[in-house]
This record gives structure tokens, sequence and C-alpha cells, in this order.
């Protein structure tokens, strides 16, 4: 279970990336996807990296879910910390730590982000936007 804050109250948006990160931690990938529209975006992190060459994200549920695959899914274990978050609109920007343990020993890795996440009326995830630095990643 994530570790939130204690002002972490119901919103749709809130709501979704509670969602979110739960099916992460436990590794359920059918779950993760499921909160997505069809035409969503994952941008994590936002702009050109390692993940993504050209910074415009993983678009739609076949991109969204070849990006779990290649990042997400392989790692022994992710957790989330959110210290803050902040809702308005349609959406909500979460500010924490991702704590990712590394395939086969190869260690953990402490990302600090904001990580903000739309839905649309349905509460189906429209966006998610993850704001985080390669040269702001910790190691352990």
């Amino acid at each position: 279970m994530p570790t939130l804050p204690d002002d972490f109250a119901p919103h749709p948006a809130r709501d979704a990336s509670l969602r979110s990160m739960e099916a992460v931690e436990a590794g359920d990938r059918a779950a993760w996807l499921d909160l997505f529209a069809d035409d969503a975006v994952v941008q994590d992190p936002v702009g050109p990296s390692p993940f993504d060459p050209e910074g415009l994200g993983h678009r739609g549920k076949e991109a969204i879910a070849a990006f779990y695959d290649t990042v997400v899914g392989p790692n022994e274990s992710v957790t989330f910390t959110i210290e803050k978050s902040y809702a308005a609109g349609n959406d909500v920007a979460n500010v924490g730590t991702i704590t990712t343990t590394l395939p086969g020993g190869g260690g953990t890795v402490f990302t600090d982000l904001v990580i903000n996440y739309q839905v649309g009326d349905d509460g189906k995830v429209t966006a998610l936007r993850a704001f985080w630095e390669m040269d702001g990643l910790r190691f352990g």
C-alpha cells in the first residue's frame, strides 16, 4: 500500500492515482492498464529520456502496455511514498518518491518527483505525467 499524507482526501484524479499506485505496487499489469482511457498518454519522465527518446510520451493502451512491460514490470518491487497531494479540476499533482528495487539484485533507485494524473469525466486516466530528473536519481 502506498504511503500517503494524512490529508489524502477523495477526489476523482486522486482516487485514480491511488488505484494506479496500488496496481503498480501489486505488480497487477491488467489493473493498471484498465485505469487508462484508450487514447491516454504516459510521460514518465516528461520530455526526452532513455524510455522515450523523442519525448512525446507513450500514447494509447498498446504503447502504455509496452512501457509497463519494459520499464515497470521487470522490477522486483516499486513502492510509492507521497508527501503532498494537490487536486484541482480533473487533475492531481502528487509530490513524493518512488522506490524501485531493480531486477536481479541490481540495487535500489529512489526517484523524487511530482506526478500528475488527469482523468476524464468517466474517471479514466487521460494523462500521467511524471516530472523528475535523471541527474536527481539516488541509488542505494
